[in-house]
């Protein structure tokens, strides 16, 4: 399937000022935030999504996964659609679907209606987040515009996750558990009407779109995050566990095929070769573990344990939305003076001591003395690092690749938040499994004749020694998500690498028109370019004088 090429003016070389400039940046964030939030706003209303549709505590993961699974394995494609078909119009269209998946999964009756629509959602995400990205590199000029654009954007992102847990709490306590659903639409519809009048088409790139790729990716990432759900159920030695990842081997092996031998891939294996690009992916993919994990393993303790109703829960997560946006807006304004590395290492070992100090969570621990201050200190080091971040994946990117290089960066925080989570989970259901054995011995030795019928009806343990189990598996979690943070911090501090030409563009003193190209697109001295669509004798003596390349590898690396 082939785009063609629109007449569209271009965006990066007259932006709208003043006042239309803001309201685009409100439509592109109003997005991004209901795609992130969609993911923690579900997470409030897991307890009564488990209780009215049968989930057990393992396969609850699902109900986030679904929508993340699919979100992250089709990221990709959808930033190369922004690509080829104009971003404004897929924008628009994965907004409205992202409308119609949450109606249909408000109106769900069983727990596959939901999982259905939470993937169909997930598609949804996939087609708009990307453009969204994408149409800021596009509306805003490199230097200090852009750089408060995405520290919006990136606080949007960031502080999403714990605003989802406070609307959705207010929606379970006031409403119910399916509005949590029911108010993505008409906030969708209100960006779909805005989005024609404040933000301008993006140029169209011709080009094909990499199906294969896009499945095989997204197939081996289903498989690998089943494997590790199902191993927390029925352990490592299962059929169908060895056999899920060994799928998921054998399809990820082929999506690293397909890219390289595609002349358009939906993933170009270029991007990769610029090693901070390379090391933003990576510590993109460790953070996002450690986040989805500490929101879904916190949001069952403070219901379960604490006894938080919904709204007392999602009250307790609003200081982290704030701490992220302070944090936030203090990196993107100190970004052009230090760069970005420093605020990547810091931001990764504040994030991986918060998680350590969760560790210390029981069934003793109260909302101010145990998990404020820890969830606190996680949130500022996440604010700093979604910055740095976002900057340090997207800068430098040929203009017919941004949408793949926001595609790659969102792909890698959705996989890495699904993985994450799974692996966590994992390690939540071995650690209960053996806290249990431990616990059942006193429970039948304490526990009331009427409690242990109520046992062997459920085999569910009842509190307190039920709260005890659940408080070893969730502070196990929160080792290994620490351990996700400090992977982080390593690659920030061993792969990063701040060069001077870096510094010039986040201060505005580069070229404020679009990215100079890759070194591998970059035309050599002598060679002769055919512009497209042009024949032989159109193109014929046709020479590009060689150019020194803007902020490549080769200037010197300041850290």
């Amino acid at each position: 399937m082939t785009g063609s090429r629109a007449k569209a003016a271009p965006i990066a070389g007259s932006p709208e000022r003043g006042r239309g400039k803001g309201i685009a940046l409100l439509v592109i964030a109003s997005c991004q935030l209901m795609v992130v939030l969609d993911i923690t706003i579900v997470n409030i209303a897991l307890p009564h999504i488990q209780t009215s549709l049968g989930f057990s505590t393992e396969s609850l993961s699902w109900v986030i996964n679904a929508y993340t699974l699919t979100f992250g394995g089709l990221l990709l494609l959808g930033g190369r659609l922004g690509d080829i078909l104009g971003r404004r119009r897929v924008f628009v269209f994965g907004v409205l679907l992202f409308v119609l998946a949450s109606l249909l999964g408000g109106l769900s009756q069983e727990s596959w209606q939901l999982l259905a629509a939470r993937a169909l959602q997930g598609v949804g995400g996939a087609i708009a987040s990307p453009a969204a990205l994408s149409l800021i590199t596009t509306t805003f000029r490199e230097g200090p515009e852009r750089n408060r654009a995405f520290g919006v954007f990136a606080a949007v992102s960031a502080g999403g996750s714990a605003i989802g847990l406070l609307a959705g709490g207010l929606l379970v306590e006031w409403l119910d558990r399916r509005w949590v659903l029911f108010v993505n639409v008409p906030i969708g519809l209100l960006i779909a009407l805005a989005t024609p009048r404040h933000i301008k088409e993006s140029e169209r790139h011709p080009g094909h779109f990499d199906l294969l790729g896009a499945l095989t990716s997204t197939l081996g990432m289903v498989l690998l995050v089943y494997g590790f759900i199902r191993a927390s159920e029925d352990g490592w030695s299962d059929g169908p566990t060895i056999a899920s990842f060994g799928a998921a081997v054998v399809f990820l092996a082929l999506f690293l095929a397909v890219e390289r031998r595609s002349r358009q891939p939906i993933t170009p294996l270029r991007m990769f070769r610029d090693r901070n690009r390379a090391g933003a992916y990576g510590m993109m993919l460790s953070l996002a573990a450690a986040m989805f994990g500490m929101f879904f393993f916190l949001t069952l303790f403070v219901q379960n344990i604490l006894d938080f109703s919904p709204l007392r829960a999602g009250l307790a997560f609003l200081p982290v939305s704030v701490i992220i946006a302070i944090s936030a807006g203090i990196a993107s304004r100190l970004l052009p003076r230090w760069g970005p590395k420093p605020f990547m290492v810091v931001g990764a070992i504040l994030a991986a001591a918060g998680l350590g100090w969760l560790t210390r969570t029981d069934v003793h621990s109260t909302c101010l003395g145990s998990i404020l201050g820890p969830v606190l200190v996680f949130g500022f080091g996440m604010g700093m690092q979604f910055v740095s971040l976002t900057l340090m994946a997207v800068s430098g990117v040929a203009p017919k690749e941004a949408g793949a290089a926001s595609g790659v960066l969102n792909a890698t925080q959705q996989v890495g938040g699904s993985l994450g989570l799974s692996i966590l989970v994992t390690v939540f259901g071995t650690a209960s499994r053996n806290e249990a054995t431990d616990r059942i011995p006193r429970f039948l030795a304490e526990a009331t004749p009427a409690q242990q019928l109520e046992f062997r009806r459920t085999g569910v343990l009842p509190a307190p020694w039920g709260d005890q189990v659940l408080a070893a598996g969730v502070s196990s979690a929160f080792v290994v998500a620490a351990v996700f943070s400090v992977v982080a911090a390593l690659i920030a501090l061993l792969v990063v690498q701040v060069r001077a030409s870096d510094l010039e563009r986040l201060r505005g003193g580069g070229a404020t028109g679009p990215p100079v190209p890759e070194e591998d697109d970059a035309p050599e001295e002598g060679v002769t370019v055919r512009p497209e669509g042009a024949g032989p004798d159109e193109a014929h003596g046709a020479r590009v004088p060689t150019r020194k390349r803007r902020g490549g590898e080769g200037s010197p690396p300041l850290g």
